[in-house]
């Protein structure tokens, strides 16, 4: 275990020696002019690399006074800008922050699916509301802050345009004097008044009787179907709707569809060929 020990420090001793006696023996054979011419050349070099650092070193005072001026002259202008917006560093940092934040809830809400974006539409008003918050801050001059504002208003128009294709139902408050009839005939609702039934059986939770109705009520005017939804056709009956491969497809089924709208569908025919309204909003349990 000794003699390895000893033996790598043996070895590099042995090779520092032959190098010195190799030295040695390459400088026996410079003649002293040689040396000296040599001697000389290195010499020369160490001045001219003492006077190119001494350059170079003139060089960096320079440019460190000319970079101290131009710093004193942009923190001279910052300076101004916070007067004029009245904040400081720290206060930009952390409305910058703000926004970033909101700009990562606006990508957060574009990830979705369109309904489950509608789901959560109110998400958006409140986006816009924050937004609409932070455009009143003298900060948002600012042009870094500016065009991430301009940033948010494109995804949040995105957003828009995404809940207007999947957009369910609007609200409809009801005034003195409406009735589901008048309601239905409006330009802007189903510019049809025959789809009064539409507008009673979205909102059978909300309307026992379609001949009462109250001021201040608020009617979904569907716009989209539930994916548990049937709109009524003209001539549909209960055995048809079960048999529609979009449905049960399974004719014999039209009891579960009645027994889930038995509240709102008319009876007549025999007992499973009761006639429906046209327009009418069926429930599909199971669908």
């Amino acid at each position: 275990m000794y003699v390895r020990k000893l033996t790598l420090p043996l070895v590099v001793v042995l090779a520092v020696m032959l190098l010195g006696v190799s030295a040695l023996f390459a400088q026996e054979e410079m003649t002293m002019d040689e040396y000296s011419a040599q001697l000389a050349e290195w010499q020369k070099r160490e001045v001219d690399a003492k006077a190119a650092i001494a350059e170079v070193d003139v060089e960096n005072k320079t440019l460190e006074v000319e970079i101290a001026k131009v710093q004193a002259e942009i923190d001279a202008e910052w300076a101004e800008i916070y007067a004029m917006i009245d904040a400081d560093q720290a206060a930009v940092q952390e409305y910058m922050a703000g926004l970033n934040d909101l700009e990562k809830e606006a990508d957060g809400l574009a990830a979705l699916t369109p309904d489950e974006l509608y789901q959560r539409r109110a998400e958006i008003d409140a986006l816009e509301a924050k937004l609409a918050e932070a455009k009143t801050s003298k900060i948002s001059a600012l042009t870094e802050a500016d065009l991430l504002i301009a940033g948010i208003d494109g995804k949040i128009a995105q957003l828009r345009a995404t809940l207007d294709a999947a957009r369910k139902w609007d609200e409809y408050v009801v005034v003195k004097g409406d009735y589901l009839w008048k309601i239905a005939g409006k330009e802007d609702i189903y510019d049809n008044p025959y789809q009064w039934i539409q507008i009673y059986t979205k909102n059978r939770d909300m309307i026992s009787n379609p001949d009462l109705i109250y001021p201040d009520w608020n009617l979904k005017i569907q716009r989209r179907l539930e994916n548990n939804e049937y709109l009524v056709q003209k001539g549909d009956f209960l055995k048809m709707v079960a048999e529609n491969p979009e449905v049960y497809g399974d004719p014999s089924r039209w009891t579960e569809i009645y027994e889930a709208n038995k509240d709102v569908i008319e009876k007549c025919g025999t007992e499973g060929s009761k006639m429906l309204y046209p327009y009418q909003v069926l429930i599909v349990p199971g669908k």
